[in-house]
């Protein structure tokens, strides 16, 4: 690992370090979601029945067990601008993802602030693949925009800045309350223009 290159954690090819890199990520996943992105390691190390030394070969910064517990979700997120955007409505192809991009930001609490420094930040483990999710809603966007059926003045950066906004509101809201799904209701209104 170079010192300007951020670790990347990858499955090892041993057949006991896949079962401890996987114990170690499925830990994780629990503790993430009940106790948010501050869960402690020492405690998804005991979960995953690994010494804390264990977790570090694997996993040596939280925010690298926080770019492989959250990587496939962000990737879903490339392949589905993918997939909607050979759909006949760039508008709904648009909402749709941004939907999904809500959901997942929000997938436990706190990691919403994590992928929008990872945005800006090569250095965090998750830029690479934040940087690839942002170019697919920008290119969502732009899609909706040439329709002219969002806002052109709307640029991508403000685009995430909404999503995290939505997101936010999602990770906070009380149980069985519809703020994020209202949340993203008046945004999507806010920057949809009426068909012709």
């Amino acid at each position: 690992m170079s010192g300007s290159e951020p670790y990347i954690a990858r499955r090892p090819k041993r057949a006991d370090g896949q079962r401890n890199y996987d114990a170690i990520l499925a830990a994780a996943f629990k503790a993430f979601h009940a106790d948010g992105a501050s869960a402690s390691l020492e405690d998804i190390a005991s979960q995953a029945g690994v010494a804390i030394g264990t977790l570090y070969r694997h996993f040596p910064t939280r925010a690298s067990l926080v770019e492989a517990a959250t990587r496939d979700g962000l990737t879903s997120l490339v392949d589905l601008a993918e997939e909607t955007s050979a759909s006949g409505d760039p508008l709904a192809a648009l909402t749709g993802w941004m939907s999904s991009a809500v959901e997942h930001f929000s997938t436990f609490r706190g990691l919403v602030g994590i992928l929008a420094q990872s945005m800006y930040d090569e250095g965090t483990p998750s830029h690479a693949v934040c940087a690839a999710m942002h170019q697919s809603g920008a290119d969502l966007l732009r899609r909706a925009q040439d329709a002219g059926r969002v806002r052109a003045d709307l640029t991508p950066a403000e685009l995430f800045d909404l999503l995290s906004g939505a997101a936010w509101v999602r990770e906070n809201a009380a149980p069985g309350k519809p703020g994020a799904t209202r949340f993203l209701e008046l945004i999507l209104t806010g920057i949809t223009v009426a068909p012709r």
